[in-house]
């Protein structure tokens, strides 16, 4: 089924929660991505615009009217021109956020009270905690939420939930994307029918035949394990094996990937447990706060003495300046 255009919200979903409307009961728009849009393009000539300190694109909180770097944390005004190349008017949104949902759910269902999730949205715990008391006793009839929503809330008049872009964690390089999918998914379409009525999840997704979402739609949490698990034990990865993330970062690029290099040939300690060293390269996010961050990865059968192999390699090593070296046992994300 395709989106209409400049729409993320399916005819077949939009369906569904009318009828929920009409019933008077409550629906939930789930999309893991504050914000209004991930990307700020200019249309003249195809800049994006980028934070200023880290590899990492800037979104727009058209609720604050800023965009902002969700990893360090710097804001600025959203700007009227292209600062690439002075084009005016030109900027566009691409992709969508909690906010640009929250827009199309106001065009689409102009007489529904809307209520969304999302914690930047809120100044406290306490604030949070009274919207979700509010949604509780029906003060919402179309709630949008980030993962914030997965978080075992109890809405008895909530019988929809739809997922919107059921793709968006299984994109990129993490070892444990579909794991963490599979669960977050599996966690917000468990909110639907919690009470006496039955309840109903639509996932909309461009990849209906991936593993993960087969094992959603197919209720087979026992298969998706099964698989997983077959997966890691051929690829030697945790909990059939070790490793660790090495991440060292300097406000020099040179100087943390010298840094990498000297531990990647002088890895006698770690040869001598049978353990792999991968890198150096750049790290996912290869800039954060100004400082440039280089990546290595060990890798060690599950029975190897990894943390002692560690300490053995790393002794040698005097951090000096600005440098610093973080190490990851078994890492739960690779950015």
């Amino acid at each position: 089924e395709n989106l209409p255009g400049n729409r993320w919200i399916s005819p077949s979903l939009q369906k569904a929660v009318q009828d929920r409307l009409e019933k008077g009961e409550q629906a939930l728009l789930f999309l893991n991505r504050r914000g209004f849009a991930p990307v700020t393009i200019c249309r003249a000539c195809g800049h994006q615009i980028g934070c200023d300190h880290c590899d990492a694109r800037m979104v727009e909180h058209r609720f604050l009217k800023r965009l902002v770097c969700h990893q360090c944390g710097d804001s600025v005004p959203v700007p009227e021109t292209c600062p690439s190349c002075g084009a005016e008017g030109r900027l566009a949104p691409v992709g969508p956020g909690v906010e640009r949902l929250a827009e199309e759910v106001a065009e689409l269902f102009p007489d529904a009270k809307t209520a969304v999730l999302s914690s930047d949205l809120f100044s406290s715990a306490r604030a949070l905690k009274e919207q979700i008391g509010l949604i509780a006793e029906g003060g919402a009839d179309i709630i949008i939420g980030t993962q914030l929503v997965a978080k075992g809330h109890n809405f008895p008049l909530l019988t929809l939930v739809g997922v919107i872009d059921a793709d968006l964690g299984l994109q990129g390089s993490d070892l444990r994307a579909a794991e963490r999918t599979f669960q977050l998914i599996r966690q917000v379409s468990g909110r639907a029918g919690r009470a006496d009525k039955p309840g109903l999840a639509l996932l909309q997704t461009f990849q209906p035949d991936h593993a993960v979402i087969r094992a959603i739609l197919a209720g087979d949490e026992e298969g998706f394990w099964r698989a997983e698990a077959a997966e890691r034990r051929a690829a030697g990865v945790p909990p059939y094996g070790r490793m660790a993330g090495i991440v060292i970062s300097s406000g020099e690029v040179d100087r943390a990937f010298d840094l990498g290099n000297f531990l990647a040939r002088n890895d006698a300690a770690l040869r001598k447990i049978g353990a792999q060293v991968f890198g150096p390269a750049p790290a996912p996010i290869a800039r954060i706060r100004g400082r440039h961050r280089v990546r290595l990865l060990v890798k060690a059968d599950k029975n190897a003495p990894l943390q002692a192999a560690l300490k053995d390699w790393l002794a040698p090593i005097r951090l000096r300046g600005d440098l610093r070296l973080s190490v990851d046992i078994d890492p739960q994300s690779f950015f």
